[in-house]
């Protein structure tokens, strides 16, 4: 006997027990033990109408052994025991009918109830196809936010790519073909593109307005044009060699000489720029023609010579100034701030920090003392001071001339006694134009005293001071028996060329004392 037919043996016995057909009323569809219903059994019954659709009652009669058996081996089991516990099955699987059918059978339920709960399912069933439908959708329609979402974040984040590919594309073009930016403080004028074309026309200038016009000029890129004239506070590399040299009056100089590519585009400024420019009459100082000795001769035989010196003169021309010089000139704010870089510098210190020398700024940019460009922008800056000075002077019967930082007063006759008032007025005029007097350089010579202007002589005519003619003529006079080595007492680096410097220096001054002192040194050196 096989299993499944003991098992409908030991549940239902060899036949249907009759009171459990009475007992749930099955008159109906009963069958012959064979699953034969007998004819004029009548049609099945029904469960009345109600909310539920109801279901055929007679489904779940009890089986016999043989319907069991047929059902049984008609069912798939293998996943009997996976069905959700939160689902009611159809009561059309094979194994569904076996059980509810054992279960009718059994007095474990009554087909009423079995057609209940089936058709609870069934609803169940509809509605939770249509909450998967629904929810199906809502997935479906959340997935379609987000993937247009995504979409979205995908566009924007490429049009940031792209923008910022083109950001860097229009960055890297501007730095390889314009300035926009020289450093904190120093860049206000670079926007500023608008040159006087005319005045710079008038005055045989440059036409210049925008930085690649001031880069194709000079001959450079843009690149190296910005790293010459880039400002910072503590830089890691100088574009100056620094160094001392003893002061007559004592201390130290500090001198800053360019570097070979600063040097260049200096000389260019200094020879394109500012030599063109007209200075004033009264300016002597490193303007070609003129010298210390058209600046003493003015002064020569006067009853009275007046000497006044500007304190820190070169450090009192500042970046600001310098620009502002060029830009009168009729150059654009921009050109005229790159340039202005170019011929200023900060007064500088040098720090080693972590391994790495640094050069911080001290002081605010100004002319440095050692640039080819100093001395002629100095003479520009002081046009106006010198026409104040040069009208007071006038004004009062006196003579006035400047050398850089020296100036030179003189006057005979009666016009001798307004010293003070004189000293007054150029005190109150220097002041106005930017400028302070050294109160311990400020000389007044009279005729009973010796009278130099710039290291000259004017009392009667331009000479050199007796002093140093008699140490040259010593010095060759005494080089005829030892040799010039011999007397390189201070021990001069370059003692030959120094004096050779001093003979043409009083050869310029008194022609007829620098002819003689030529004359020893050319028959000491064999000539």
């Amino acid at each position: 006997m096989g299993l499944l037919k003991f098992l409908a043996e030991l549940f239902f016995g060899p036949t249907p027990p009759p009171y459990r057909r009475r007992q749930h009323g099955a008159t109906a569809n009963r069958d012959d033990g064979r699953g034969n219903v007998p004819a004029g059994s009548g049609p099945p019954a029904m469960v009345p109408p109600g909310p539920l659709a109801g279901l055929e009652t007679n489904k779940f009669s009890p089986l016999t052994t043989d319907q069991a058996l047929a059902a049984t081996g008609q069912a798939d089991w293998q996943s009997a025991y996976f069905d959700s516990t939160s689902v009611i099955p159809p009561d059309s699987l094979p194994r569904i009918q076996v059980i509810d059918r054992t279960m009718v059978g059994l007095g474990l339920i009554s087909e009423k109830e079995l057609v209940e709960i089936h058709d609870i399912g069934r609803e169940m069933d509809q509605y939770r196809s249509e909450s998967s439908a629904a929810y199906t959708a809502g997935q479906r329609a959340v997935q379609r936010s987000r993937d247009e979402r995504d979409r979205r974040k995908s566009e924007r984040r490429e049009a940031a790519a792209a923008r910022k590919q083109a950001r860097a594309e229009a960055v890297a073009h501007r730095r390889a073909t314009d300035i926009v930016y020289l450093g904190r403080g120093v860049s206000r004028g670079l926007a500023d593109r608008r040159a006087n074309l005319e005045k710079l026309q008038a005055l045989g200038l440059p036409r210049l307005a925008t930085p690649a016009d001031l880069a194709k000029a000079m001959g450079i890129r843009i690149p190296t044009l910005r790293w010459l004239a880039f400002h910072s506070d503590a830089p890691t590399q100088s574009h100056y060699v620094r160094f001392h040299v003893p002061k007559k009056s004592g201390g130290h100089r500090q001198l800053a000489s360019p570097h070979h590519k600063l040097a260049a585009t200096q000389r260019w400024i200094l020879d394109h720029i500012l030599r063109p420019l007209p200075t004033h009459d009264a300016a002597h100082g490193f303007v070609t023609g003129r010298s210390t000795v058209t600046n003493a001769a003015p002064h020569v035989g006067r009853q009275i010579v007046v000497n006044v010196d500007l304190q820190d003169f070169f450090p009192s021309i500042s970046f600001y100034r310098a620009e502002g010089m060029f830009r009168a000139r009729g150059f654009s704010p921009a050109v005229a701030t790159i340039l202005a870089l170019l011929c200023t510098e900060c007064p500088r210190d040098t720090v080693q920090l972590a391994g790495q020398t640094y050069y911080p700024a001290i002081g605010p940019r100004a002319l440095p003392q050692g640039a080819c460009t100093s001395p002629a922008i100095s003479n520009l800056i002081c046009v106006q001071l010198d026409k104040r000075l040069n009208g007071i002077a006038r004004r009062l019967g006196w003579v006035y001339t400047r050398y850089a930082d020296d100036m030179t007063f003189s006057a005979s006759g009666e016009a001798g006694h307004a010293v003070g008032y004189l000293l007054a007025r150029i005190r109150h005029i220097c002041q106005d134009e930017g400028f302070q007097l050294n109160g311990r350089k400020t000389r007044v010579q009279r005729p009973n005293v010796r009278q130099s202007v710039t290291g000259i002589v004017v009392n009667d005519k331009p000479s050199v001071p007796r002093a140093t003619v008699r140490r040259l003529r010593a010095i060759l006079h005494q080089a005829r028996r030892t040799g010039l080595a011999a007397q390189n007492r201070d021990r001069l680096p370059h003692f030959e060329q120094w004096l050779q410097g001093m003979i043409a220096y009083v050869e310029m001054v008194d022609p007829p004392k620098g002819e003689q002192l030529r004359r020893a040194y050319d028959g000491i050196a064999g000539r």
